[in-house]
């Protein structure tokens, strides 16, 4: 089978009991999930905790087949090389191997490269028939500065999947500079409700320099840099109106000391947004603005093209990296080279209304491409993949 490639018969995997042990389900997953366990004869989700601290979603598990594992979390402060620190979660769910063995499952999918995942190969190794999938939601740029002991682990690691998914072509270099095979990786983008996004309304004219920011306001996501630089842009052109909505944080995350705008650029802090009302903040909006220091994705970017929306975004988002091309669905740049930032938001705001109506019908074209069952396909092909190479 290509790598990669959409499975063509369902009855390899139709009676499957697969098991699938992630740290907690976000909501924008349960989708996902739920067509996976329509397609395989059973899907038991394993989950480290119901859901962490940081995170401003409730557990939502949409009637799916969930056990929570006794799970020790250890808290800690990671700091990346693009001088950012934030907070990180590790969990040890040390009862996995005896919930797998309980649960006989034929194909395992664990998420990450911890301990979950070391005892997932453990188990497989012990129950021979079990095929072994490595789910792997990173990028070369989230996985900087990475240590040497973990970096060893990680080959241990991946020398034992039998196929490993990532999620675009930044995830798969970085296995392969593991000595993975290429035929054992497999991009599976990831999803949105597609239609959700889609049924917006088309923005109107003279909000053409109107720009929307979606995510938290932790220093990782750029937002502080990048508003300097909108800043400065504002006030090369003060014969423009500019206006920046953030949804997902207020102004106390720029710190103690925000940065001086001029008048002709307004923000407009909107602080927590309920997920049913963010489409009509895109239908509000021209452009999406996505600064991020690193990603591993980038769901904002999904959100946006499916809208109709280009995306002004960072090449450390591994979605940007994907889905973005330049001056055709959106403008990128690096946020840590103030010129390649001023740049870009220089294309974006000077860009003429007919060719940003263009790029719109561009980007809304690209955006449909990431539905639900695409992403699942994917998945299962990975999954019969495995299955196929133990039996």
């Amino acid at each position: 089978m290509t790598p990669g490639a959409l499975p063509v018969r369902d009855e390899a995997i139709a009676t499957a009991r697969v098991a699938l042990l992630t740290n907690f389900i976000a909501p924008y997953r349960t989708p996902l999930f739920r067509r996976l366990a329509q397609r395989l004869g059973t899907l038991r989700i394993f989950i480290s905790t119901p859901m962490e601290p940081n995170r401003s979603w409730g557990p939502d598990w949409g009637g799916l087949d969930v056990a929570l594992l006794p799970t020790f979390t250890l808290r800690r402060t990671a700091t990346h090389p693009h001088a950012f620190a934030e907070p990180l979660f590790v969990h040890l769910p040390y009862t996995a191997f005896f919930a797998l063995w309980r649960f006989r499952p034929d194909v395992v999918v664990a998420g990450q490269l911890g301990l979950a995942s070391a005892l997932t190969a453990l188990y497989c190794r012990v129950r021979r028939s079990a095929g072994f999938v490595l789910w792997l939601t990173l990028s070369e740029v989230s996985e900087a500065g990475r240590g040497g002991i973990r970096r060893r682990l990680r080959r241990w690691l991946l020398a034992r999947a039998d196929a490993v998914m990532v999620n675009g072509e930044s995830g798969a270099r970085y296995v392969r500079s593991f000595g993975v095979p290429a035929a054992k990786i497999f991009r599976v983008y990831q999803a949105i409700d597609v239609e959700r996004f889609a049924a917006v309304a088309d923005r109107e004219p003279e909000a053409a320099r109107d720009l929307l920011f979606v995510g938290s306001g932790e220093p990782r996501k750029g937002l502080r840099g990048f508003l300097g630089q909108l800043g400065r842009w504002a006030a090369a052109h003060p014969e423009e109106r500019l206006a920046l909505s953030v949804a997902g944080t207020d102004a106390t995350c720029l710190g103690p000391e925000p940065p001086a705008l001029p008048d002709n650029l307004v923000v407009h802090w909107l602080g927590h947004v309920p997920y049913e009302r963010v489409p009509q903040l895109y239908a509000e909006s021209a452009i999406l603005a996505f600064p991020t220091l690193a990603d591993e994705w980038g769901l904002v970017v999904n959100e946006a093209l499916a809208a109709g929306r280009p995306v002004l975004g960072s090449r450390y988002s591994q979605a940007v990296e994907e889905l973005v091309e330049e001056g055709e669905t959106g403008w990128t740049f690096r946020p840590d080279h103030a010129d390649e930032c001023a740049a870009a938001i220089d294309r974006a705001l000077g860009t003429p209304a007919d060719e940003l109506a263009r790029m719109s019908a561009r980007a809304h074209a690209r955006g449909a491409e990431l539905s639900f069952d695409r992403v699942a396909e994917r998945m299962l092909a990975a999954i019969r993949y495995a299955r196929d190479r133990r039996t």
